[in-house]
C-alpha cells in the first residue's frame, strides 16, 4: 500500500468486522523524538493470546474463505522499514489497540495520505459506527467526531 491512510482504512475495517461500535484513530507527529505514531483503538470483540500471536502472520486470517490476511502484517512491515515498531494490545471482549511507530527521518517512510478521504469512506460505509480522529503536531491539534449527539 502506497499511503499509510490505506493501512488505516484496512485495519479500521477489521475493527468493524469485529463488531466495534466506537473506533478512534490518532495520528501524532512527535518532532522531538522524530516519530510518527498512529494508533487505532476499537471496542470490538478483541483477540485472545493465540490470535494476537498470529495476527501479524500474513497467512493468518479470520475472514471466511480467505487464506491470507495481509493488513496488519503490511502495516507492521511499513513501520519496521522505517526502524519503527507495531504493537497489538487486545483482550477478548475488551477491544483492540494497534499502535505503529514510524521514524520520521527514514527515507522509507510512506506518506500519510488522504485521511479525510479515509474518514469519509468509513463514515459513509458505516454510519452507525462512531469514528473519532485526533491529530497532533506540536501546538497544532485537530479533533473530529462523527457522532453529533453522542454523550461523552
Amino acid at each position: 500500500m502506497q499511503d499509510l491512510s490505506l493501512h488505516i482504512l484496512d485495519i479500521t475495517e477489521n475493527a468493524v468486522r469485529a463488531d466495534a461500535k466506537n473506533i478512534s484513530i490518532e495520528v501524532f507527529e512527535d518532532t522531538l523524538r522524530e516519530e510518527l505514531i498512529i494508533s487505532i483503538k476499537d471496542d470490538g470483540r478483541g483477540m485472545n493470546e493465540d490470535m494476537r500471536k498470529k495476527a501479524l502472520d500474513p497467512f493468518f486470517t479470520t475472514k471466511d474463505g480467505k487464506r491470507i490476511g495481509l493488513g496488519l502484517s503490511l502495516f507492521a512491515q511499513a513501520a519496521q522499514d522505517t526502524g519503527g515498531t507495531l504493537k497489538i494490545n487486545s483482550e477478548l471482549g475488551q477491544g483492540t489497540i494497534i499502535r505503529a511507530i514510524f521514524k520520521l527521518n527514514s527515507p522509507d517512510l510512506k506518506p500519510v495520505g488522504d485521511i479525510l478521504e479515509t474518514l469519509a469512506s468509513l463514515i459513509t460505509a458505516y454510519p452507525a459506527i462512531r469514528f473519532v480522529y485526533d491529530y497532533k503536531k506540536g501546538d497544532d491539534k485537530y479533533h473530529f467526531d462523527s457522532c453529533v449527539d453522542c454523550k461523552k
